[in-house]
């Protein structure tokens, strides 16, 4: 059977898990979430492997680059990604790569972006499928009244993600495992 490699990194917000198939990360995301099972079953059955904690570049790429996001010197992700979900859950994830560092959009906005306003719930959905935490930005997304709603990492670590991409660095200097 193929294999994903994965591996895990201690954030100041928690630990993550890290998965690489072949040269590409598709998985980053908070490794005690509720939903672990649910996408780690997807990304193993789309791909028809199965997990195994090994090294791999990528991942090793992708721990550098958070370290340097949660140390407030990095924006923008460079990392190659494997979206691995249905056709409109990768739209989805497409679409929230375009929300950009330091903004909000609610789940309307980004329905309404992607010319389907009437699949709010889907797109809330998609949202909360995503196994690329952080690198695909969920974490901007807030209820149409402002307040922030789920989040596979907690309330918590999803505002201070948005405290950290204001500018206000609470994690300066923090040290990764």
């Amino acid at each position: 059977m193929k294999r994903i490699a994965i591996d895990y990194v201690k954030t100041p917000l928690g630990e993550l898990v890290l998965g690489a198939w072949g040269e590409q990360l598709c998985l980053c995301d908070w490794r005690y979430r509720q939903m672990r099972a649910r996408i780690d079953a997807r990304i193993t059955r789309q791909l028809n492997a199965a997990m195994h904690e090994m090294p791999a570049p990528v991942i090793e790429q992708a721990k550098r680059q958070l370290a340097d996001y949660f140390a407030g010197r990095r924006r923008h992700f460079e990392l190659p990604l494997l979206m691995v979900g249905s056709d409109f859950q990768r739209s989805v994830w497409h679409a929230l790569g375009e929300v950009p560092y330091g903004a909000k959009a609610s789940y309307l906005a980004l329905a309404t972006r992607m010319g389907r306003p009437e699949a709010v719930r889907a797109v809330a959905a998609a949202n909360g499928a995503n196994a690329l935490a952080i690198i695909v930005p969920c974490h901007r997304i807030i209820g149409s009244d402002g307040e922030l709603t789920g989040y596979a990492g907690g309330l918590e670590a999803k505002r201070q993600l948005l405290a950290l991409e204001s500018d206000s660095h609470p994690f300066q200097g923090a040290l990764f495992d």
